[in-house]
């Protein structure tokens, strides 16, 4: 018996060995997860059935991805604990009777699996009798297990993004090799001649297309071919397949393609080659070339080969499609253009583009005939015909503001109140100064000290001047609306309490009884500009309601505005609408005559012209 028990240990510990040597070096992350599910269930000892949940690629989606002891097993009753597991994202114990444990310690425990905030999934298990103490230690393990997991899907994340860093590496070689040649022919032999090492093909063709086939016109390894050879006009037959379905074809076709490949098949039984794989070269949504790979002996080209290919090839018909229409020669380019041209407007065909072609000329005279109104069009903005500033009358402190930007003021309200206190005490001070010479004057007088009566007489005099000063400053410290009408900038209730210096403009006041127009005329435009002239205004808070205008005065010296030169143009209001604000803004349109329809919207074309011509011209 003691044998017997000796051999079944013995078998246990192999098997588990296994599993540990599994986790250690897993196949992929399915044998990892399984590995790691067999070893927590072995680790507790009690367990009967245990369930790895896995989030699966839809959001909020997780699939079985381990079972134990038996992954054909129908573990369905774990269900409810786990889905508390995800929802709560907290180790549960319950059992399949209720959340409490069986009487007899089984139970049912799961524990969520989470990276930095993810939820990745959840472990449940099926405990069998015993210790209902241990339950909150089987937890605790199940959670230390859990990082064991969360290494090994780390390391197979880093795994992926290391292949994925290579994969940009490669793509980037490539792409600087496709780019680094002078001609394209050459860039092509470059690039075939790379691919046939790195994927250990005998051969790597290049063809570009040329009206509806594909010339081949780069062979890996080869300097010079035969453009009528058999070899080249069977490659050719092969890249025309892929040409016309517009999808890579491989041969051996793989399992699940349903696409044929009957051209490829009969190009790799003459050519004598085990696999053959075309890519198309896109861009801009058409074919420019067709890549195609062989293998002399084999292997098959794999679905990654292929899908790394299929990844490489947008990039490189980027890069090699617009350098084909390049290296053309210009007369074949124009010559083309033109024949294309001159066949649909002369040819039998295509009568309805000859109907637009003849609308297009009536509408041309007509617009060189038909005259209309010419508008110089100049963003506005609504100024105040007069606008007074409010400034600190002396350095000092903000005490109060009243009034901010956008109120109503009448002349001689309160806008502004500078701190009182310094002022006061000043006050206060030669005041008290004041008293005491008053009286040394009057013991003086007493005396007759007539030297120090003098004297202290000026003192009196000189501090009597302080003290109206602190006075005038004090009756100052308020600072007053200098007429009626609206505060167009200035709101110092976010500026309580910070120093204010003399001079400093604190509040702009422009009165609501008149406005002018600011008009910024772009320099192309001033020309056509003189005063007297006549336009409409609308101001983006009114756009329905035209307010006319006359031209006052042009101001001739440019400034720069969002990038452009323009001159400053003023303009009264013929009258006076309500609700008019200054600082609204809104789009001028200048009447200055009349011009064709052609003219009106071509001039500003051929002005940049002429300019151009003139300054290419030697």
């Amino acid at each position: 018996m003691a044998a017997v028990h000796s051999i079944a240990e013995d078998a246990a510990g192999r098997a588990e060995a296994m599993l540990w040597s599994r986790f250690a070096a897993p196949s992929d992350a399915a044998d990892l997860r399984a590995s790691w599910l067999s070893l927590l269930a072995l680790r507790l000892g009690r367990t009967r059935a245990a369930l790895l949940l896995w989030a699966d690629d839809a959001p909020g989606s997780f699939a079985v991805a381990a079972a134990w002891p038996d992954p054909q097993r129908d573990l369905q009753y774990l269900g409810p604990t786990a889905q508390r597991a995800l929802l709560e994202r907290r180790g549960v114990v319950g059992s399949s009777a209720g959340e409490l444990p069986s009487p007899d310690g089984s139970a049912q425990i799961a524990y969520p699996v989470e990276s930095g905030g993810e939820l990745l999934g959840a472990v449940v298990l099926d405990l069998g009798a015993g210790p209902r103490d241990d339950l909150q230690q089987c937890l605790r393990q199940v959670h230390w297990a859990s990082g064991w997991l969360l290494e090994g899907v780390h390391a197979q994340r880093l795994r992926e993004r290391e292949q994925a860093l290579d994969r940009v590496h490669r793509y980037n070689r490539l792409m600087a090799t496709a780019l680094q040649e002078r001609s394209l022919s050459a860039a092509a032999q470059a690039v075939a001649a790379e691919i046939a090492i790195r994927l250990a093909c005998d051969r790597v063709s290049v063809g570009f297309v040329d009206g509806r086939r594909v010339v081949p016109v780069v062979l890996s390894n080869t300097a010079s071919f035969d453009a009528r050879s058999d070899l080249v006009r069977t490659l050719g037959d092969a890249m025309d397949e892929a040409l016309d379905l517009g999808v890579a074809l491989q041969f051996p076709v793989p399992e699940g393609d349903e696409m044929g490949v009957m051209v490829h098949r009969d190009a790799a039984r003459r050519l004598g080659i085990a696999a053959m794989l075309s890519v198309p070269l896109m861009h801009d949504a058409r074919t420019v070339g067709v890549l195609t790979l062989e293998r002399a002996d084999g292997p098959a080209f794999t679905a990654a080969e292929r899908a790394e290919l299929e990844d490489v090839a947008p990039l490189l018909g980027a890069a090699w499609g617009p350098r084909r229409q390049q290296e053309r020669p210009w007369w074949s380019k124009a010559r083309e253009a033109v024949a294309a041209a001159a066949h649909a407007i002369a040819g039998p065909r295509r009568p309805g583009l000859k109907l637009v072609m003849l609308a297009l000329m009536l509408c041309a005279a007509a617009l060189a005939l038909v005259d209309a109104p010419h508008r110089v069009t100049a963003r506005t903005v609504v100024e105040g015909a007069t606008q007074l500033a409010t400034a600190a009358p002396f350095d000092g402190y903000l005490a109060e503001g009243f009034v901010r930007a956008g109120d109503m003021v009448r002349a001689g309200q309160p806008m502004a109140q500078l701190d009182r206190r310094d002022l006061e005490l000043e006050r206060a001070r030669w005041a008290a100064e004041l008293e005491q010479l008053r009286r040394r004057h009057q013991v003086a007088m007493a005396q007759g000290d007539r030297a120090a009566t003098g004297v202290l007489a000026a003192q009196m005099l000189q501090t009597r001047a302080q003290l109206d000063l602190a006075a005038e400053k004090l009756a100052r410290s308020t600072l007053l609306a200098p007429h009626d009408g609206i505060v167009v900038s200035g709101d110092l209730s976010q500026s309580i309490g910070t120093p204010v210096e003399q001079g400093k403009v604190l509040f702009e006041v422009a009165p609501l009884d008149g406005f002018r127009v600011v008009l910024q005329v772009d320099e192309r435009d001033i020309a056509y500009m003189a005063a007297g002239q006549r336009g409409e205004l609308v101001l983006s808070s009114r756009p329905g309601r035209p307010l006319p205008f006359v031209v006052s005065r042009i101001t001739p010296v440019a400034t720069q505005q969002d990038g452009q030169n323009v001159f400053r143009a003023e303009a009264r209001m013929d009258e006076l609408a309500t609700g008019l604000r200054p600082g609204l803004e809104g789009v001028g349109k200048v009447a200055v005559g009349e011009r064709p329809l052609l003219w009106l919207w071509t001039h500003r074309f051929t002005g940049w012209l002429r300019l151009a011509l003139w300054t290419w011209m030697p």
